[in-house]
């Protein structure tokens, strides 16, 4: 499990004062997002924004999520704290890492290996242990690891790749942004025996576009000598 959450200064106050601005009002979430230190999760040229409610650039064209975006995101997912959750794209760990305080384990997926390896010394770092970070093509999800209780896909597509359906827990929760990547509604459904269930419209936003065998075609080969 995490350690203990960073100290007197870390600007984590601002974060979640923006979760509060919209609609957060989840306790565990609120405090998850007080204990994980944005700036540990962020490039160096990024430091000065990592504790604004902005994007941070990342390499490849990725850009992190609004934090207060993902506050949103993740408190749709209602946690209770004993769920296994699938993430689609970890980027530098920071979502990877308040997932990992508010459910039992978090599988997450990143296309690139090079962002992979450097969220999995974030988490690392941070003492964050149940999460395992795989590279892959996330709109295929991890079927060895599932099922899963929630999915949380953090790039946008017009629809939920099949193979992430398949693996949600009937009962379970999936939250994604749909569209073309750029102006997106992030959409809440839940898994019924015979199929998604449309539950409500979350947020609007703009997202990277997902890529991947049931999302845009990639724009790169995947691979990664140190996990598969």
């Amino acid at each position: 499990m995490p350690r203990s959450g960073p100290g007197p200064g870390s600007g984590t106050d601002d974060l979640v004062r923006a979760a509060r601005a919209v609609g957060v009002r989840d306790e565990r979430l609120l405090r998850a997002l007080h204990d994980t230190p944005r700036t540990r999760f962020v490039p160096a040229a990024g430091l000065a924004s990592a504790c604004l409610d902005t994007p941070v650039p990342l390499a490849h064209g990725q850009v992190t999520t609004q934090p207060s975006l993902v506050a949103v995101m993740v408190d749709a997912l209602a946690l209770t704290g004993g769920e296994r959750v699938l993430e689609v794209g970890t980027g530098l760990g920071w979502q990877t890492a308040l997932l990992a305080r508010l459910a039992a384990h978090v599988c997450s997926v990143e296309r690139w290996p090079d962002l992979a390896r450097q969220a999995r010394d974030n988490l690392a770092a941070q003492g964050v242990e149940n999460v395992e970070v795989v590279v892959g093509d996330g709109t295929l999800g991890l079927p060895g690891r599932a099922p899963f209780d929630a999915v949380i896909v953090c790039a946008a597509f017009p629809d939920v790749a099949p193979p992430l359906v398949a693996q949600l827990h009937v009962g379970g929760r999936l939250v994604q942004p749909i569209g073309p990547g750029g102006a997106e509604e992030v959409e809440l459904y839940q898994r019924s025996e015979h199929g998604l269930v449309h539950v409500r419209s979350v947020i609007s936003a703009r997202f990277v576009r997902l890529y991947g065998t049931y999302g845009c075609p990639p724009e790169a080969p995947l691979g990664d000598p140190g996990r598969g």
